[in-house]
């Protein structure tokens, strides 16, 4: 049976941050991670030091503003660390600390992402605490630059369980294929799962057999439910109702996107489920 060997949960100073441990938690009970191997849950606070998201000329005053911005900084580097040392004191788990030094948020969580099974984010909540130290493109970011594929946590709700009962998106490209690989050990424990295909592909692509015989090869026993085509003009909408109408409590869909001259283009049903999803995510890109 397939377990996920490493996993990293990144933590910053918004409030949703312990909600997000506590996930990461329940996802090793229910993910078949190698709790038994060293390290293999990751805590990695990330942020952007507050000075690198300022633009101003040098001067006395700001001069003045730099320690008061280190000041800023170590003290949500401690509420961070202050909740590690609460959460992991009272599990079984072998859990690391891991922080950023001065380094840009996004290019510090790649470079750790790249040795790690899947990752554990935080989505982006346009009207949380400001300034926390962590862009609004951070996840789509970290998972293209990557390559490695993430749980998104709701920026609101709890998630006590999660695999249980599974949405597959799938598509028959590099992208979905990642998130389905990804998702195997969740999905071996899954009780129902779900599968639609977007309108472009119709639905021969995931009843030919190939779909449900690539499951069961991997020891996913799971009832599967086949759902039509998602309409055309608004598939991200449509998943998320979906998700909704089968109390799905994980969807699984390949994060599509690419950089043009240094900015984040980003598919529509992937900018819709980051901006307004209801249930956590999986996604690869």
């Amino acid at each position: 049976m397939n377990h996920i060997g490493s996993l990293l949960v990144h933590i910053d100073a918004s409030p949703r941050a312990e909600a997000r441990m506590r996930f990461a938690q329940a996802l090793v009970a229910q993910a078949g991670i190698d709790d038994k191997a060293s390290g293999a849950v990751d805590v990695l606070y990330a942020a952007t030091p507050s000075y690198q998201e300022q633009s101003y000329a040098f001067s006395e005053a700001a001069a003045a503003m730099w320690a008061l911005f280190e000041r800023q900084d170590a003290q949500r580097r401690s509420a961070a660390s202050s909740l590690f040392d609460r959460l992991s004191a009272v599990t079984h788990l072998a859990m690391r600390w891991h922080e950023l030094d001065n380094e840009n948020a996004i290019v510090g969580t790649t470079r750790h992402a790249l040795l790690a099974d899947l990752i554990v984010f935080g989505q982006h909540d346009p009207n949380g605490t400001p300034a926390v130290g962590v862009p609004a493109d951070f996840i789509e970011s970290v998972l293209i630059d990557s390559g490695k594929p993430g749980v998104v946590v709701p920026y609101v709700g709890s998630f006590a369980t999660v695999g249980r009962e599974v949405l597959v998106a799938w598509k028959p490209t590099r992208e979905a294929a990642r998130a389905l690989s990804a998702s195997i050990p969740l999905l071996q424990r899954c009780e129902q799962l779900h599968v639609v295909a977007d309108s472009g592909n119709g639905p021969d692509t995931i009843s030919s057999g190939a779909f449900q015989s690539y499951l069961k090869s991997n020891g996913v026993n799971a009832q599967i439910h086949q759902h039509a085509a998602l309409a055309a003009q608004s598939p991200g909408e449509g998943l998320l109702s979906l998700a909704s109408d089968v109390r799905a409590d994980l969807l699984v869909m390949g994060c599509y996107g690419h950089s043009r001259t240094r900015e984040l283009v980003l598919g529509g049903a992937t900018r819709t489920i980051l901006r307004s999803m209801t249930l956590p995510v999986l996604m690869a890109h």
